[in-house]
């Protein structure tokens, strides 16, 4: 009973009682109005609670975890082998991996780890490895763990398959004991083993403890979809880390008939078309190919019924029961995000499909947005890139192009995690999309992302009445007579514009208007200037014109002073450069007869610079002075700008002429420079001296000519070279270069150029021990003629998974260009299955056709 203070127990009569009781009755009045206010209060903040517990489903995931739901991955213990499509060559792989060496007599464990990301058919392919090994050892067991493993749970699971229920029939066993008990059953017996969707190292050093390291040739197969966790499982040897693919589009087909249709040929005609745009939204996803076809096979087999399936999978995924199994599955991955990845994964739903996200473009605008944390010292682009191996590592988005130093040039998102990060940032008005295929999302509200597709919808419309004075980033894909006015977008910090095509010329006019901009990108072609108003926005940091047709700069550009990156494509060199002291990047800015000579002066007092491109677009003569003086100048600040922090440099030239004259005598040498890149116009009659002492070098492009003995061996001893093109017209001398056993130790791709050699160098044993790209030259004129067969030390390259070659048919018959690629392909035959060769041919055109003479084999 609410109390109220008052005392009702005495009550006095008379005038006093009557002044008392009218006192209780003014108190009491006040009092309860009091706690009518309270109650007021509580109850609206009771309804604001229930309304967002029913926002974010509170309830839906307390009772997931309050009831007992069927693990969605237990199907695939159960699956037929004449339903399962495109797994022999995986299997097989695996078990190839998982048995190589058995023949010794002593062997130590293995760990084979699968990794790829949810709905891949992991667990699936571990139990068809485990199936068709079942009886090759004398100890097997399949265990599944999850995000929260219960470890004695899982150790209990593995003692009853190794041992039977005696051994596993204690339950006041704690996990030391499990352990010791496993590890003792195990000491002297060879046992194989699966461990299955491991989420954390720290899940694996737990149970890896109870399996010893015996000499009987043991296996253990892991699945995850975490790439770090299948490297750390695998830690001793990562060359049994097997990433599975998606199915091909032949396999995709096959699954989805079987599924939807009961066969590989029943799908009928009018629903091929369908079928395929269906399936390529599912990607190869087997999950998601498997929940499609056995949705759409409870459906009415007419096209309009399938056009609507097609037209709302992303829905699809919200309402329909038969979905909610793969939702599950993905979203594990989803929910196992920390808060800041989950921002960014939600952000890449801002781009189309099939949209390839490059790298340094994501990690600028995640910045700009204020997505990316640091603490003293660290560097926002690399904090933000690590952000974006972590969604690669969690198989969340596809790399593309991984390059030599590891990072991925690019991303992707797979069709159906973007239906899902779609649908998860409309819930909580993350990003708002219009004029995407089967969405629009426009609503008359405050919008903080807007991203707008006129490619896929020319006519589409934002409402005169939407909020947009919030809007954070504006990103639009091509161009209409529609596009919103920039005057309204007060809070803008990222302006994304690709249109490739045309912009109206007014259209950045209101641009001085977005004072908090601080990320501007535009890919249209026919921008040929900016206005001069572009220098009042104080807060900008990244402007990327590479794709613009700007070449001279307004001049208010030195008044960026947060500016840190400046990319342009040969737009002139602004005079007044060295205000812009937060520069980190500076490509590639255009050097010619009309750079002003202070300018170039300047450029060394950007003390932060560490990115450095340039186009030389001029021609330095003797007869000319005043030429001579600006190469001066630019020597003198390339020089100190090696000094402080340039970590990149980048030349280019309109003009072939020996590079000699500016970078020779480089000193002292940039010792901080890790990537050295010239054009081919460019040479050095002979390998720099000061190129020997940069350890940190992992990136160069080079041309030195001629070639020689003495080039590889500086190059080969680089400790840090990871990748080396190599350019050159001729070799001196005329004879094999040799790439020694002790040279080139971190290289991981190698391109070389030389026409003149004509039959590439030659690889001795140990050489380059880590290469993974070749890229090499042969005449197919007279290549047999002095040793009768192909040789260059390719049997040493261990590690090559991809190997190109360019056979020069100039002066060589038909016959010697075609058995020159059959001993190609008969010495890339002797090395890993898993390679990858290119062959290509060069001067196709100069073949000497029967009785033709060009050139004779004495020549």
């Amino acid at each position: 009973m609410l109390s109220l203070g008052v005392d009702s127990s005495y009550k006095p009569r008379g005038f006093k009682g009557l002044a008392g009781r009218c006192m209780d009755l003014l108190t009491n009045s006040k009092i309860r109005h009091w706690v009518a206010k309270k109650i007021k209060v509580l109850k609206r903040g009771a309804m604001e609670a229930s309304s967002r517990r029913a926002r974010y489903k509170i309830d839906d995931g307390v009772s997931r975890l309050s009831r007992t739901s069927i693990d969605p991955r237990l199907p695939a213990f159960f699956t037929e082998m004449t339903r399962l499509v495109g797994i022999e060559g995986p299997r097989d792989k695996l078990i190839k991996l998982l048995t190589e060496g058995e023949g010794a007599l002593l062997q130590q464990l293995k760990v084979v780890s699968i990794v790829g990301f949810g709905g891949l058919g992991k667990t699936t392919l571990a139990n068809q490895v485990y199936q068709k090994l079942d009886g090759k050892f004398e100890c097997q067991a399949f265990v599944l763990v999850s995000q929260t493993p219960n470890l004695k749970k899982i150790l209990r699971n593995i003692l009853f398959q190794i041992c039977g229920q005696e051994h596993a029939s204690n339950e006041a066993c704690d996990e030391q004991q499990l352990i010791s008990t496993i590890r003792q059953f195990l000491k002297d017996k060879r046992y194989f083993i699966v461990i299955d969707d491991i989420w954390s190292t720290s899940a694996w050093r737990a149970i890896k403890c109870a399996f010893p390291e015996n000499s009987y040739s043991s296996r253990i197969l892991t699945t995850t979809r975490i790439t770090i966790v299948a490297k750390y499982c695998a830690s001793q040897h990562h060359d049994h880390v097997y990433e599975i693919k998606p199915l091909s589009a032949t396999h995709s087909k096959s699954l989805f008939s079987k599924r939807a249709f009961g066969s590989e040929d029943g799908c009928p005609l009018q629903l091929m078309k369908v079928s395929d745009e269906i399936l390529k939204k599912c990607g190869g996803l087997p999950l998601a190919i498997i929940t499609v076809a056995s949705l759409l096979a409870s459906k009415a087999s007419t096209e309009e019924e399938w056009l609507r399936i097609r037209n709302s999978i992303g829905s699809a995924l919200e309402k329909d029961s038969e979905m909610e199994d793969m939702k599950k599955i993905l979203f594990l991955s989803y929910n196992d995000l920390p808060y800041h990845l989950k921002t960014c994964l939600l952000y890449l739903s801002v781009f189309p499909e099939d949209y390839e996200i490059k790298r340094d473009r994501l990690v600028r605008r995640w910045i700009a947005e204020g997505f990316i944390t640091t603490e003293s010292g660290q560097d926002l682009q690399e904090v933000g890139e690590g952000y974006l191996s972590d969604l690669i590592n969690r198989s969340l988005i596809e790399p593309v192009e991984i390059q030599y130093d590891g990072r991925a040039d690019a991303c992707r998102v797979h069709d159906v995690i973007l239906e899902l990060i779609i649908s998860k940032s409309l819930e909580e008005n993350f990003v708002t999309l219009s004029g995407y295929k089967n969405l629009n999302t426009l609503q008359d509200e405050k919008v903080r992302r807007l991203s707008l597709n006129y490619h896929a919808r020319e006519h589409t419309m934002v409402p005169s009445n939407m909020i947009v004075s919030h809007v954070r980033s504006l990103t639009i894909f091509g161009c209409s007579e529609h596009m919103p006015s920039l005057s309204n977008f007060q809070s803008l910090r990222v302006l994304d514009l690709e249109n490739r095509e045309v912009l109206e010329h007014d259209y950045l006019k209101h641009i001085s208007r977005l004072s908090q901009l601080k990320y501007l990108r535009l890919d249209v072609r026919r921008i040929t200037a900016l206005p001069e108003q572009l220098g009042e926005l104080r807060n900008l940091q990244t402007l990327d014109l590479r794709w613009t047709w700007v070449r001279k700069l307004p001049a208010s550009i030195v008044q960026l002073q947060q500016l840190a990156c400046l990319l342009v494509n040969s737009a002139e060199l602004p005079e007044g450069i060295g205000k812009m002291q937060a520069l980190r990047e500076l490509s590639e800015i255009e050097i010619n007869q009309n750079t002003c000579l202070s300018s170039l002066r300047e450029l060394c007092s950007l003390t932060k610079l560490r990115i450095l491109g340039l186009n030389l677009n001029w021609h330095v003569s003797n007869t000319n002075s005043g030429m001579e003086a600006s190469a001066d100048n630019l020597v003198v600040s390339v020089r100190k700008l090696g000094m402080l922090n340039l970590r990149w440099i980048q030349i280019q030239s309109y003009h072939s002429y020996s590079l000699d004259f500016l970078l020779e005598s480089w000193s002292p040498p940039p010792r901080l420079l890790q990537r050295f890149e010239m054009s081919i116009n460019y040479y050095f009659p002979r390998i720099p001296k000061w190129v020997a002492s940069l350890n940190h070098l992992s990136y160069l492009g080079i041309y030195v000519d001629p070639v020689d003995e003495e080039t590889l061996q500086i190059l080969g001893d680089l400790p840090s070279l990871s990748f080396l093109w190599l350019t050159s017209r001729t070799a001196r001398p005329k004879q094999r270069l040799i790439i020694s056993s002790s040279g080139f130790r971190y290289l991981k791709e190698f391109y070389f150029t030389c026409w003149d050699s004509g039959r590439g160098p030659m690889v001795e044993a140990g050489a380059i021990p880590e290469l993974e790209k070749f890229r090499v030259p042969f005449n197919a004129h007279g290549v047999f003629s002095s040793r009768g067969g192909l040789d260059f030390g390719i049997q040493h390259l261990t590690s090559l998974k991809h190997l190109h070659v360019e056979i020069i048919c100039f002066g060589a018959k038909v016959r010697e260009v075609e058995a020159l690629e059959d001993a190609v392909k008969n010495v890339a035959g002797c090395l890993s299955d898993d390679l990858t060769l290119e062959v290509s041919r060069w001067d196709e055109e100069e073949i000497v056709k029967d009785g033709d003479h060009k050139l004779t084999e004495a020549e």
